[in-house]
């Protein structure tokens, strides 16, 4: 799940917005897990009764579906509601270039993107603390950088580790 899908410039009330503009819920609904379709559907068709009452109304609607929409997208994501976020939080550049790939179709920019920085953090990290080895016993000091180092590059290491193994295996196609 993108961290911008609880934003109102993200794709969950983008297409939200596109249900209610369209008066389609089909829009929206992939956003949303199956078993919690029915509480979707019901909130629009509400929604699409009250816009008509006047402005004020609509607008209120509107956020109210919004709402909706992320609360039922982040609890089918097994994440809690806090609210929507404001647009254009930034999330940095990786965003854009998922969506560059996905409009381009072609996946080469944001791999390159995503090997170089997997890349340059962790050569970062094994430069620091391949230079911090070689301390003398003696100085404490440089014992304590070295093992900071040490351990900062396994911490790293084992966290990319966890995260590309947990997405891996909750990834189905």
């Amino acid at each position: 799940m993108a961290p911008l899908c609880d934003t109102m410039d993200g794709p969950v009330v983008t297409a939200a917005e596109l249900a209610l503009e369209m008066e389609n819920i089909n829009y929206v609904i992939p956003y949303i897990k199956k078993e919690y379709e029915r509480e979707l559907r019901d909130a629009f068709d509400r929604v699409v009764i009250v816009r008509e009452l006047s402005g004020e109304a609509a607008e209120v609607a509107d956020y109210w579906f919004f709402e909706t929409a992320i609360r039922l997208h982040m609890l089918g994501n097994g994440k809690s509601y806090n609210g929507i976020k404001h647009s254009s939080l930034n999330w940095g550049p990786v965003i854009n270039k998922a969506e560059e790939t996905i409009e381009i179709g072609d996946k080469t920019v944001l791999e390159e993107f995503l090997m170089n920085l997997i890349e340059e953090s962790f050569e970062n990290r094994f430069e620091d603390m391949m230079s911090k080895k070689e301390y003398d016993l003696n100085d404490v000091d440089a014992a304590r950088d070295y093992i900071t180092a040490m351990l900062e590059f396994i911490r790293f290491s084992h966290e990319l580790y966890n995260h590309i193994e947990k997405t891996n295996q909750n990834f189905n196609p």
